[in-house]
C-alpha cells in the first residue's frame, strides 16, 4: 500500500526498541525504512546496522551526544553499505548541524528530513538564527561560508533562562 502511493520513505515504523518488528517491516518493504533517531546507545547501534534492521541509519546528532559519536554511527552504516540521513525534526540548530554532518558524510542519504510544523506548533524555532532556512526546488540552500551563512540572533540567546549548579 505505501509503494503504491509513492511513499519511499518510511520512519520509525515501530516502537524504537523493538528491532526485531522494525527488521520485519525493512524486509518486507520495498521502500526506505529508517530509525534510531531515539538511540544513544553505540552498541544498539551496531545491532541494528549489523542485524538490517532499517536500510538508512537515521541518528540525531543532539540525541546521539554530538557529531564525532554521530560520524562513528555514519561509518558503521557506511562500513555496512548503509546511507545515512541524520534525523531533524524541528528548525532549530539541530537541522544547521545536520546539514553541516551531511556535507561530511560519504554515505549521505539522498534526502533531509526538514520539518513542516509551523510556528504554531513550534513558536520557539523562530528568530534563532537568519536567513531562515527554505526549500526551494526540493533543496535547502546552504551557504558554503562560515556557520553555513547563518548568523545567531543574539536577542534570542539573550533572552533564554539559565540556571547554574555553581
Amino acid at each position: 500500500m505505501l509503494e503504491d502511493n509513492g511513499i519511499c520513505h518510511f520512519e520509525e515504523p515501530c516502537p524504537y526498541w523493538e528491532l526485531e518488528w522494525t527488521k520485519q517491516v525493512t524486509d518486507a518493504l520495498n521502500l526506505d525504512v529508517t530509525g534510531g533517531e531515539q538511540d544513544c546507545d553505540l552498541t544498539i547501534w551496531k545491532r541494528m546496522i549489523d542485524m538490517r534492521a532499517v536500510n538508512v541509519v537515521q541518528p540525531d546528532v543532539c540525541y546521539l551526544g554530538g557529531v564525532t559519536r554521530t560520524l562513528k554511527v555514519a561509518e558503521m552504516a557506511r562500513q555496512a553499505e548503509l546511507p545515512c540521513t541524520p534525523h531533524s525534526a524541528n528548525l532549530s540548530l539541530v537541522t544547521v548541524f545536520t546539514l553541516h554532518l551531511m556535507g561530511a558524510l560519504k554515505n549521505a542519504g539522498p534526502y533531509v528530513e526538514f520539518s513542516i510544523e509551523g510556528t504554531d506548533y513550534y513558536p520557539w524555532q523562530e528568530g534563532i538564527y537568519d536567513p531562515a532556512l527554505v526549500v526551494k526546488d526540493g533543496k535547502v540552500r546552504f551557504l558554503m561560508a562560515l556557520g553555513g551563512g547563518l548568523k545567531l540572533i543574539l536577542t534570542f540567546w539573550k533572552s533564554l533562562n539559565t540556571r547554574s549548579a555553581i
